[in-house]
């Protein structure tokens, strides 16, 4: 695998990072040293070494101006490059808006002006026009559901009709012409956010075991963990010597930090030091597209991208969301799960208004379903009478899809056959043929 190269800020030699004390975090950027010589020299002389240099308004690396192309103007302020690919990636958030800027004039939202790349062609006025508190109006039929979904008087096919459950696919690639799906047809998802709010849900066995059953089936299938708990490598047995924080923080190329799990199958793992990068992220330019932007020149290589989420809305959630052209929701059939149902929709809805990105939830998936448990059927029924077509067939709880991480496979490796496998194969079918009606038609099979 490859090293992290850099450029030392004292004799501008490059080399690569190893060890702790070659990297350190001045002025709100990053300066690198070779050697402990040239660390004890900016230490001594460091006034001197930081009167020549700028940070980079793009990564924030310190650097001494030696081009012209490394000085610009934007919007009358002065701004610096240390190379190529940071002027191009300000040029780029120079022609968005801040979400900062966006929230301060919300009232007059539909007077901004979207980024030209960020929005659907299909998108319509009516589409952000959604009045507030819509994801709360959801009403069901069971018990359980009349604590949760019973407000306000708002019907479940009017909820279904906003813009987050489009039934046109967003464009796959900035530029592209999307055209409307035709009528009952759905759309094939390509970049799946595995994400709910709630914790204990699924999320990372149903990302797991989605990616595998993609790739098991001949597709190309990157995996991507924005979790800092890294269970995602745990459960398939991979490394972490490169991550996706130095993705991020440290501007690695993220084709040295896939690992290939198999042939067809990668993964762009994570570990804890993935906290330190919300702040990294905090203090960035269109700090929600900066995962998106890093994940640009590989993603179109792959047939799916499959983005699992932490379980929080934090600023990595809201760069996996954009990442993303639709949200698979997993949902544990209890009671404090549904809960959570209500804030998702919130926050995909947040998400195409204030971040201005096409996102739509494609699909609502039962887990930890017991059939002879009637706070589950309940749940079950909640679902379906809210989400439709859009609840897939539940996955039912089985000790193998417990077992399956401690044994570093998918259940698909560790337990063919068994209804665990069974229903992700469910699952698989219907991302690979948009259906979901005929996977919801399944469930009779899971009773």
């Amino acid at each position: 695998m490859a090293d992290i190269r850099e450029s030392c800020t004292v004799c501008n030699t490059s080399f690569a990072v190893i060890f702790r004390y070659q990297m350190e975090e001045r002025n709100g950027g990053f300066v690198f040293f070779c050697s402990q010589g040239c660390l004890e020299n900016s230490q001594v002389h460091g006034s001197d070494t930081d009167a020549d240099s700028v940070g980079c308004d793009a990564c924030a690396k310190r650097f001494r101006v030696a081009l012209a192309s490394q000085v610009f103007y934007s919007a009358g302020k002065r701004r610096y490059a240390c190379s190529m690919p940071c002027r191009s990636q300000l040029i780029r958030e120079a022609q968005g808006m801040r979400l900062g800027d966006i929230a301060t004039h919300a009232v007059g939202l539909e007077d901004v002006p979207p980024p030209e790349a960020d929005v659907h062609p299909m998108r319509r006025k009516a589409d952000v026009e959604v009045e507030p508190n819509a994801g709360d109006r959801m009403s069901g039929v069971q018990p359980v559901a009349s604590k949760l979904f019973s407000d306000r008087g708002q019907s479940t096919s009017d909820v279904r009709q906003t813009s987050f459950f489009a039934e046109r696919p967003p464009s796959l690639s900035t530029g592209s012409t999307a055209t409307a799906a035709a009528p009952g047809v759905r759309h094939r998802p390509k970049r799946i956010a595995v994400f709910n709010h709630k914790g204990g849900t699924g999320k990372t066995t149903t990302s797991v075991n989605l990616a595998a059953g993609l790739a098991d089936r001949g597709h190309r299938v990157l995996l991507v963990d924005t979790d800092s708990q890294g269970n995602v490598g745990v459960s398939l047995g991979a490394t972490c010597e490169r991550s996706l924080y130095h993705v991020l923080v440290m501007g690695l190329r993220v084709d040295d930090a896939i690992q290939t799990l198999r042939p067809g199958f990668d993964l762009l793992p994570s570990n804890e030091t993935l906290a330190a990068a919300e702040l990294y992220l905090a203090g960035r330019q269109n700090r929600d597209r900066v995962l998106s932007q890093r994940l640009a020149a590989v993603a179109e290589s792959y047939d799916y991208v499959i983005v699992d989420c932490s379980p929080s809305l934090s600023l990595m959630n809201q760069n996996a969301l954009v990442v993303a052209d639709s949200v698979l929701v997993p949902v544990a059939c209890d009671y404090l799960s549904l809960v959570g149902v209500r804030q998702v929709i919130k926050t995909v809805k947040n998400v195409n208004t204030l971040l201005r990105h096409p996102l739509q939830i494609w699909g609502v998936l039962p887990t930890f379903y017991d059939a002879r448990a009637r706070i589950c059927t309940e749940a079950l029924e909640t679902l379906r009478s809210h989400f439709a077509e859009r609840c897939l067939a539940p996955i039912r709880a089985t000790t193998k899809l417990k077992e399956a991480p401690a044994q570093a496979r998918s259940i698909f490796d560790h337990a063919p056959g068994t209804h665990g496998s069974e229903d992700y194969a469910r699952l698989v079918d219907a991302v690979l043929h948009g259906d979901l009606v005929a996977s919801n038609g399944a469930t009779a099979a899971a009773r």
